[in-house]
């Protein structure tokens, strides 16, 4: 049987921004798969190039060097149309519904209304917010304007999902049980995502693999694997191979 095809392919891409001695180096010599249905995992410090490289995988910026594939000819691949984004902050539309701001991507790209407020609504039990379908954001806590801004990533139905430090702005104990959430709806949805984050601990609890970069410069420093059973479960975090992914991402950052 032959091995299936990677849905994410980058193979020594670099960014700089600027150019001649004012040149920033974003990102030096990134290569890594990632599986479809994969939840990888990029950690390292700020200004390691981790959201340049989301932006780049959103059609949003160029590459100065190397190749990045997504999709294949059987499985075409539109950034416009096939990408959804999570911010660390909700940015929900205060003036709208919950539910219409989980349907601005559908209403942008002209998706059928009816079946997309089915959608929509659907998505909002599966993150836990059946009932708040008509509530404004103000009248949500941080953990459920996030839990908003997931499903309208989700509603048109696309085949990445880019996270860039979606629970960065939350107190621990918040954080934590959306980590629970997000493995949750990964595991029901199906889709492939990549999540930034500083955190270590997190980073090796919720990947399928963890992709480190360092600074000064900015370089991908290791890409691999992490083989904890699923689901997972917070007492994990006690168990020795836990202990062993993390401390190979701190000796990969200078932190052991």
């Amino acid at each position: 049987m032959a091995e299936p095809e990677p849905f994410i392919h980058l193979a020594g891409v670099a960014k700089s921004y600027g150019r001649g001695a004012k040149a920033h180096l974003a990102i030096s010599d990134a290569s890594f798969d990632v599986m479809p249905g994969e939840l990888a995992c990029l950690v390292g410090p700020s200004g390691c190039g981790k959201s340049t490289l989301l932006k780049i995988l959103a059609g949003l910026h160029s590459i100065d060097a190397g190749t990045v594939t997504i999709g294949s000819p059987a499985n075409p691949f539109d950034p416009a149309r096939d990408v959804g984004m999570v911010f660390q902050q909700p940015l929900l539309l205060k003036w709208r519904s919950v539910l219409d701001n989980v349907l601005l991507p559908a209403e942008i790209l002209g998706l059928p209304a009816a079946e997309s407020r089915d959608r929509a609504r659907a998505l909002l039990a599966l993150v836990g917010l059946a009932g708040a379908e008509e509530k404004r954001p103000y009248e949500l806590s941080g953990g459920m304007q996030q839990r908003a801004a997931i499903a309208r990533a989700l509603v048109h139905d696309p085949k990445l999902v880019l996270m860039d430090e979606p629970f960065g702005a939350l107190d621990a104990l918040t954080r934590e049980k959306m980590n629970l959430e997000l493995l949750r709806i990964w595991r029901q949805s199906g889709k492939t995502i990549l999540f930034v984050t500083h955190g270590i601990s997190e980073a090796v609890f919720l990947g399928t693999r963890v992709v480190v970069f360092t600074a000064g410069p900015a370089r991908m420093a290791d890409n691999f694997e992490i083989a904890l059973p699923r689901p997972r479960t917070l007492d994990m975090k006690t168990h020795e191979a836990f202990g062993v992914y993390t401390r190979r991402i701190y000796r990969q950052l200078g932190m052991e």
